[in-house]
């Protein structure tokens, strides 16, 4: 509930004496949901039947229809204790039929008492009226989508001004030009409009807003709610252009992310794309986790690493055996330097600490005077409080109440504002802190792993989306040169622009594999083998396993979407690594790669096929790529069709050994 008034009345004209109106009390909220901020008014009176409630529903058109509730369509919200999640569920299941309205007029009771209730969501509002100046109690007249007309609200304990003011947080709201006293409710922008725009804006209400102020609750949340949005968004009311040609569709998502070119016609540079045949997967398998032994085998007797490159083959085809992840990752993830030894890391780790401490005590030592000075400390707190609540709260190290992981979580979030003020805090950041914390269980070692991957992640993060840009663009190059068919028959169905992988690019797969599984997963990304941006190659390996059910049953935008989002926690995740890395491999042979994708892997290659259209091999020169990396252990191993085979993988494969 972000805004609660109450003595906000109905004066109803249905008293006694016609001339005298009856005063309703009620109390007046905004409450803001998970996908939706919603205005609800109610009588004082808590004995309010639910079926004498009149619902706000919305029917093909979004007209909000005001009748009264069935008993036998609310006889379920009498069995339950009453929340406004379950009388939001209650008025969304009641149907409407079409009907007159005029001047907020309902239904009352026979005995001539008015019980009347009202909810509506922000998306359905049109304009609000107000009362002239010194013209006795303020009152608002909301009035909704087909000029549906709610009744007056009278306030009689306060201005109605503090209310404005709550809903310009999530609405625009301008003056109109025709009347002074009514407040227009601002239309979406133009689609060519920037992301950045729309994002600066504050009071934009909408998809496209939140997804910047909140990408956790909407590239995480349910895609059916965000499909419906983008749909309605792309296509006008009016019925003759209910279906607009794909490239436009494509070109929402080119315009409103500048810099983001995502190719619905074949131009110069895939011209030769469509043309290379990489040829046949290679078979690929993977090992067994590496040992602590194996771990040992690759030290000297100061602790330092004797052959990095090895066991970063090792960890890249197998992963980590669980007990060696609290030592390995921080060095894979660039804490600590892998040609150390053991005292200069206890060094490091002390100084560290100091350095942690330091940083800490900047925001513990806030006073809730300074505090109310500081909006943006404010902001980030209320953000990472918001997160922290709803992070992995069914694994064990984070569940329950007042569980010291969540306040190990809470404070190394806060302390990285103040480690990278500028970023801050940002929705979404604590779903790659929490597997690392994790596995640390330490506070201190948590926080500075997590600053390492910040360093990798954070364009994904900052206010230009950069990060997410490019990536994008990057995956289409990769996508299309892998299978151009199937890139033709996305960008048939609107989805050429890929935003169906934003979630996946946004925070490395998390919300997509099991809490075991991400943990494999990004330690074998952090070895950067076997080339640059693999996670783009694990979302080309993906798609691809997923293309035949796409296309041969004729999927279309929602289809897509729905059927994407569904994969999450039903994806292999060593078959899909298996089937990257056979990805990588074919690209790496190529001997015609296009010069755009060699640069996308980071493969030194002098005869890279320039972007242009003559598609001709130039030389027979090979790639400059880690071939020994493929070189396999003889140890049972899961193969690309996901099957596990010991016996028969090992005859085709040799045993990696160190240089």
């Amino acid at each position: 509930v972000v805004y609660e008034q109450e003595g906000v009345f109905i004066h109803s004209s249905c008293g006694k004496n016609d001339d005298q109106d009856n005063l309703i009390a009620g109390i007046l909220r905004v409450i803001e949901q998970e996908n939706e901020v919603v205005v609800d008014w109610r009588p004082l009176d808590e004995t309010l039947d639910t079926s004498n409630i009149l619902c706000a529903g919305k029917d093909s058109s979004s007209v909000v229809e005001w009748t009264q509730t069935p008993k036998e369509k609310c006889s379920r919200g009498a069995d339950r204790p009453s929340s406004y999640e379950a009388e939001w569920d209650m008025v969304t299941t009641v149907s409407f039929k079409k009907k007159p309205h005029s001047n907020g007029d309902a239904t009352t009771h026979a005995n001539g008492e008015s019980k009347w209730s009202f909810l509506f969501s922000l998306t359905d509002l049109k304009s609000i009226k107000q009362n002239k100046e010194g013209m006795g109690w303020s009152y608002l007249v909301f009035c909704l989508k087909d000029d549906v007309k709610l009744p007056a609200l009278h306030f009689h304990r306060g201005d109605s001004k503090l209310l404005i003011k709550c809903l310009e947080k999530h609405i625009a709201l301008n003056e109109s030009p025709h009347d002074e006293r009514v407040l227009l409710v601002k239309t979406q922008k133009s689609l060519s409009q920037s992301f950045e725009n729309l994002f600066d804006e504050p009071s934009s209400y909408g998809l496209l807003q939140k997804w910047k102020k909140d990408p956790y609750t909407v590239t995480m949340g349910k895609f059916s709610r965000v499909t419906n949005y983008i749909v309605g968004s792309l296509r006008s009311s009016d019925p003759s252009n209910q279906r607009r040609p794909p490239s436009e569709m494509a070109d929402f998502f080119n315009d409103t992310i500048p810099g983001l070119k995502i190719n619905q016609q074949e131009e110069p540079g895939f011209e030769v794309i469509t043309r290379i045949d990489l040829g046949k997967q290679p078979e690929v398998s993977r090992r067994e986790p590496v040992s602590a032994e194996e771990w040992a085998k690759n030290m000297d007797s100061e602790g330092r690493i004797l052959d990095v490159d090895y066991i970063k083959r090792l960890i890249f085809k197998g992963g980590l055996s669980h007990t060696l992840r609290k030592e390995a990752w921080k060095f894979l993830l660039g804490y600590f330097p892998w040609n150390s030894t053991k005292e200069e890391r206890a060094n490091l780790q002390k100084s560290k600490t100091d350095e942690y401490f330091r940083m800490k005590l900047q925001w513990k030592s806030v006073s809730e005077e300074q505090e109310k000075r500081n909006s943006r400390l404010r902001d980030y707190r209320s953000l990472i409080e918001k997160d922290v609540n709803r992070t992995d709260r069914t694994n064990k190290f984070y569940e329950g109440e007042d569980n010291p992981g969540l306040i190990l979580l809470h404070d190394i979030l806060m302390t990285y504002c103040m480690y990278d003020f500028d970023l801050g805090y940002v929705q979404g950041m604590s779903d790659l802190l929490s597997p690392v914390l994790y596995i640390m269980e330490n506070e201190v070692d948590a926080f500075w792993c997590f600053v390492s991957y910040m360093d990798q992640m954070h364009q994904n993060f900052e206010e230009q989306m950069q990060g997410m840009k490019t990536q994008l663009i990057q995956l289409s190059h990769l996508l299309r040169l892998l299978d151009s068919g199937f890139c033709s028959y996305l960008e048939s169905q609107d989805s050429g622009y890929l935003y169906f992988c934003f979630r996946w690019l946004l925070i490395r797969f998390k919300r997509e594999f099991s809490f075991q599984d991400i943990l494999r997963l990004w330690e074998v990304m952090w070895t950067e083998l076997p080339c640059q941006n693999f996670h783009l190659l694990l979302c080309c390996a993906i798609l691809e396993s997923e293309k035949q059910q796409i296309m041969d049953k004729h999927y279309g935008f929602n289809e897509i979407l729905k059927h994407i989002n569904e994969l999450s926690m039903k994806i292999d995740v060593e078959y899909i690594l298996c089937k990257a890395e056979a990805i990588s491999m074919q690209m790496m042979n190529c001997k015609e790669l296009p010069q755009t994708v060699s640069e996308i892997l980071g493969i030194e290659n002098s005869s890279v096929t320039p972007d242009s259209d003559t598609g001709e091999d130039e030389s027979g020169a090979e790639l400059s790529c880690p071939t020994s990396l493929y070189q396999s252990v003889s140890t049972p191993v899961t193969a690309a069709n996901g099957t596990r085979d010991g016996t028969q993988q090992m005859a085709e494969t040799q045993s990696l050994t160190p240089a």
